[in-house]
């Protein structure tokens, strides 16, 4: 699954610019409503589209390889390991 690092930049940019940056802030820089903001930082495996995604990267000043990272889904593991009802 695909996961957006969207609060670990938050935090960074925060740092870096000593002081506090809300979600509403980043809505009204980028135009990406406070709902999907909210989402993407809250509901593991959201999906977004390249244009969330494009104007983060702007918003962060990064890569994408910055704003997104990779994990393998633990799902089928507990499947595995699950005894057979009955």
């Amino acid at each position: 699954m695909i996961r957006i690092l969207l609060i670990k930049l938050l935090d960074e940019k925060s740092f870096r610019e000593k002081r506090r940056i809300t979600l509403s802030e980043v809505s009204e820089k980028t135009g990406i409503s406070r709902a999907t903001l909210t989402r993407i930082a809250n509901v593991p495996g959201n999906v977004t589209n390249t244009d969330t995604i494009n104007a983060l990267c702007k918003y962060f000043e990064c890569e994408p390889g910055e704003l997104l990272s990779y994990v393998e889904e633990q799902k089928k593991a507990v499947e595995q390991n699950t005894p057979p009802a009955g």
